[in-house]
């Protein structure tokens, strides 16, 4: 009953804009046992090979050939292992340690040695950094609040939607924002700046309270406490109000003292960032809550505000807040801001442009009709830009055609990952459905995006080359329980066929040649003499042909 009733509570206090995945009452009891045996697949089938192979123990003499066959038993265990470490690491594991540790013996690490200032060493250079940005890891603007929402899910569920990874990101980033030098001016100040280190949140909540018992209007605590403790969207809702009212006032006396040495400055940009983290996430109380108009209002006041504070992304905030009221004249001015050459992409922006088009053509759409007929411009326009968004980020159109299922998106993600898939799919799903045809439309057209991208993806065709680290960066970001997506999707290497085929056909030899040995001898002698026939066997073939042409003569003659 507790259960059912946390449950509710979160429905009915807005956790999300999209519905948590798995939670869905609606669905049948095979959809559950579905969901359920999805992401036990694997230990199923391993148990069920154990139970198979301890029924057939007898019949088969598996005791007696274990001493028969043991290189085949090897063979298999190597192919196994070889075959969870691909799944789980994305290579080879005979592979990796061919090339890291047997190429070096071989003599292969002449070609590869070059000096400081040579060219390959700076191609080599280049290419590190370049992975290094491609892999950079942001903040995710409409990330969940952790006790209302983050931690309700693990309430009924029992599952963890937050990795160790994404959470230390996390406490990096508010000793970023919410820290600086002169906080040992003031004890509160010096109370929080240890709290944002704890790793254990009862640690951060109790230190959170010890720093409100040195200042009441100390803002950072009240955060603290709206973010990890409070457990519904009104309670935090009403301790970010607290933290507005603090940290306007340590806002104002900031702005006093700003010039009088740089530690004031340093002061002022902390206080600077603590106001718009408060403002911004009431803004999305407010949303969340059903009060978007407000929402809305306070995004505009914060990007006139603070135009420099570009870099949090509020744009996106205000771009799905629009996208709920359905003021798309609105949302294509955001656009026309932010989709500039100039500055950083996202998913949001890639696939709102395209909804946008799409929008205005996807109701009459008809594969059908435009394979007859052609397609228009405005349809033309429509599919250019899905396929602009596939190509930035492949991996969301699973989720929003619901090939995939949803989890609860993470704290951070990495731009063009699975990640940031995820986090884009929970909240706009619900405005590509709302918009009559535009899934079938996406449907439709999104794979042929890969036709016109050089594989492989040495180029790309409207954006950088997709990188090729996104697959471990989301590993981390991601919980265990989902499965993620890889792109390109990665083939498995010629030696894994290889081994897998010669381990299983040695194993069943040598398994049927214990158990019927007669028989096998017999086979064996057959496929021995197809493949080499014995002299005895020529010189029989002809003296039987000499002698049914004598008798061929002897007959024509009389």
């Amino acid at each position: 009953m507790a259960d059912r009733g946390g449950l509710s509570e979160a429905a009915a206090t807005g956790a999300s804009p999209a519905s948590v995945p798995g939670l869905n009452p609606t669905l049948g009891w095979r959809e559950r046992l579905r969901a359920g045996l999805a992401g036990t697949g694997a230990s199923l089938w391993f148990v069920a090979g154990l139970g198979l192979l301890y029924a057939l123990r007898i019949p088969l003499r598996l005791c007696e050939n274990l001493a028969a066959g043991t290189s085949s038993l090897i063979s298999g265990l190597i192919f196994i292992f070889e075959w969870w470490y691909f799944h789980k690491h994305g290579t080879s594991f005979v592979e990796q340690v061919s090339v890291s540790h047997l190429q070096p013996l071989m003599g292969g690490t002449e070609s590869s040695i070059s000096e400081p200032g040579s060219p390959s060493r700076n191609r080599e250079s280049e290419t590190s950094r370049q992975n290094l940005s491609e892999c950079k890891v942001w903040r995710n603007p409409l990330n969940l609040f952790r006790g209302a929402e983050y931690r309700r899910y693990t309430w009924v569920t029992g599952k963890e939607p937050l990795t160790y990874y994404d959470m230390n990101l996390s406490a990096q980033d508010h000793q970023t924002f919410f820290t600086c030098d002169t906080d040992f001016l003031r004890p509160s100040d010096t109370v929080m700046q240890k709290a944002w280190r704890e790793r254990n949140p009862p640690a951060r909540i109790k230190a959170a309270y010890q720093a409100l018992e040195l200042n009441n209007d100390c803002a950072t605590a009240y955060v603290l406490l709206a973010e990890e403790e409070a457990t519904t969207i009104v309670d935090a809702e009403r301790l970010f109000k607290q933290a507005l009212k603090a940290g306007e006032t340590i806002y104002r006396q900031s702005q006093q003292c700003q010039h009088q040495s740089p530690q004031h400055e340093a002061q002022l940009r902390r206080d600077t960032n603590v106001l718009v983290y408060i403002k911004r996430r009431l803004a999305m109380c407010a949303r969340k809550l059903g009060r978007i108009r407000e929402a809305v209002k306070i995004m505009r006041d914060l990007m006139k505000e603070f135009p420099p504070l570009t870099m949090v992304n509020i744009h996106e905030n205000l771009l799905e807040s629009l996208l709920e009221l359905q003021a798309y004249a609105d949302v294509q001015a955001v656009l026309a801001k932010y989709d500039d050459i100039s500055l950083p992409k996202s998913a949001a922006i890639c696939y709102t442009a395209a909804l946008l088009k799409t929008r205005t053509v996807s109701e009459k759409f008809s594969p059908e009709t435009a394979s007859r007929r052609g397609l228009s411009t405005a349809e033309i326009n429509a599919v250019e830009a899905i396929h602009r968004a596939v190509e930035f980020n492949p991996h969301v159109p699973k989720y929003l055609l619901e090939m995939k299922s949803l989890i609860l998106p993470p704290e951070h993600i990495l731009k063009r990952g699975d990640s940031e898939a995820i986090a884009y799919a929970f909240f706009h799903l619900q405005h590509w459905k709302r918009i009559e045809g535009a899934l079938n439309l996406l449907q439709c057209t999104w794979e042929g995006t890969f036709r016109m991208i050089p594989y492989p993806l040495e180029k790309g065709h409207l954006f950088y080359p997709y990188p090729s680290c996104t697959e471990m960066a989301d590993r981390e970001l991601l919980p265990t329980f989902h499965h993620v997506s890889v792109y390109p999707k990665k083939e498995l290497p010629l030696f894994i066929h290889f081994t897998a085929g010669f381990s299983s056909s040695t194993a069943m030899i040598a398994i049927l040649t214990h158990q019927f040995p007669e028989i096998m001898g017999i086979f064996a002698k057959a496929v021995l003499g197809l493949w080499c026939p014995q002299p005895w066997a020529s010189s029989g073939f002809e003296e039987n042909t000499q002698d049914l042409k004598s008798e061929d003569l002897g007959l024509s003659s009389g």
